[in-house]
């Protein structure tokens, strides 16, 4: 169980499309997830952790992380305002 509700999991087409084909990816994509939920912001600065430490205690604001691992392609988490869904993308999909 997360730290708050995600909603629903939505992956971009590109991101979807390099989970089907590479296993690698989609298991880093699962445990992004994962880290994202707990409150594990990733590669973030300390400001924008702290904004999201700020969306969690007070509601109404998006919550962000980015992922990176050496070999794959970085991906952002962003989880809506309202908590309706949580959406998984490359930096060039926003």
């Amino acid at each position: 169980m997360g730290k708050f509700p995600m909603g629903q999991i939505v992956l971009t087409r590109d991101v979807y499309e390099w989970t089907a084909a590479n296993g690698e990816f989609a298991q880093f994509v699962q445990s992004s997830l994962k880290r994202h939920a707990r409150g594990d912001w990733g590669n973030l600065s300390r400001e924008d952790k702290e904004e999201n430490e700020t969306a969690l205690r007070q509601g109404g604001l998006r919550l962000f992380s980015v992922y990176q691992h050496h070999r794959l392609p970085k991906i952002w988490i962003i989880t809506e305002a309202d908590r309706s869904a949580t959406t998984v993308l490359f930096p060039d999909d926003y």
